[in-house]
């Protein structure tokens, strides 16, 4: 099977602009967001870290140097990349133990800017969103198209399509999830290996019901038995031909939902359930996979609105900033905006 990005839709068209992303560090700026207060007690020390260079794995390793513990210890709410400056939460699990000092932290590329006791450990996936500071360079093209799609973004949204890196380098991941399920994996998978498999699986099916969305033109609005999710939350309802809904979605406040595959009975009818059903059938074979490892179906808002967007053009240079909600990808806001 070929896995390729490219076929998604754009909701805006294919960018008439083309820029340099990540040229240095400092042109991808990303900073976590918590959605709760951290107590100041507890077993756990919260370390707020910035990194360059780095990857969250190996930030985690050498905290765990650094604190005397096993890596088992160290919780972090997701992995950040690399060719960028981070700064993001992790915890060390400290029961008994007095704080190591911060200045015998030594890191070429990590530095402790501060920290603080909780009474539990950061999960993976336990962040409200992500701040971002772009830069995008060497611009050529269409620049009025570029502010022109950068007002529809900010106005409308974007998709909120499953990035690139979900699916491995060079789509990998995908090719382990055929092999998984037809039973052509010969050595025994990991159970986080296996993990990492599913959500793949899960996320390209879910990316091919929004680019049919996209097709139809009903990614961002009604379309007849959808299945509604309230912004900033996981709750979802089945339309109910209230008078509102049409406003409400204009307004942000609920969002269309697609499919994340899985065992249960589907919640959309009519013309939304064709087009899951479609997709579905498409990939019996990644369904019957996901059913029997016991992934549950769940729900995706097909939008994502980029909140506190502002952007400049200065040149051949866009400066953006913008924040998304846990699970949403800068780089699919960008997708939207130029090539790369």
């Amino acid at each position: 099977m070929l896995f390729d990005f490219s076929s998604f839709l754009y909701a805006y068209g294919k960018p008439q602009c083309s820029a340099v992303l990540k040229l240095h560090p400092e042109d991808f700026i990303v900073e976590e967001k918590i959605a709760y207060p951290l107590s100041g007690q507890g077993e756990h020390l919260w370390v707020w870290v910035e990194k360059k260079g780095e990857n969250s794995a190996d930030l985690s390793e050498q905290l765990a140097r650094w604190a005397g513990v096993n890596n088992k210890n160290i919780g972090y709410g997701g992995k950040k990349d690399r060719h960028a400056i981070t700064r993001q939460w992790m915890s060390v699990h400290l029961p008994g133990k007095e704080d190591p000092s911060v200045d015998s932290f030594v890191s070429k590329n990590s530095k402790i800017l501060k920290t603080i006791r909780h009474n539990r450990k950061l999960q993976t996936g336990g962040l409200s969103g992500n701040s971002f500071k772009l830069v995008l360079r060497n611009l050529t093209g269409d620049c009025k198209d570029l502010i022109s799609r950068c007002e529809q973004v900010k106005k409308k949204g974007v998709p909120n399509y499953f990035g690139k890196q979900r699916f491995g380098r060079g789509m990998g991941n995908l090719e382990k999830v055929s092999q998984l399920f037809l039973g052509e994996q010969r050595r025994r998978v990991k159970r986080h290996q296996k993990g990492l498999y599913l959500s793949s699986a899960r996320s390209w099916i879910f990316n091919q019901i929004l680019s049919k969305r996209i097709e139809c033109q009903s990614w961002s609005n009604r379309m007849s038995g959808d299945v509604f999710m309230l912004e900033g939350s996981s709750k979802c309802f089945v339309d109910d031909a209230e008078t509102d809904l049409v406003e409400r979605l204009f307004e942000g406040d609920i969002h269309p939902s697609g499919l994340l595959a899985g065992r249960g009975q589907f919640l959309t009818t009519l013309e939304a359930l064709k087009i899951e059903q479609k997709v579905i059938q498409e990939f019996s074979d990644w369904q019957e996979g996901l059913e029997k490892s016991g992934m549950k179906q769940e729900r995706r808002a097909l939008r994502v609105f980029p909140k506190n967007m502002a952007f400049k053009l200065v040149d051949d240079t866009l400066h953006l900033r913008f924040e998304l909600p846990a699970g949403s990808y800068a780089t699919m806001v960008i997708r939207e905006l130029v090539m790369v």
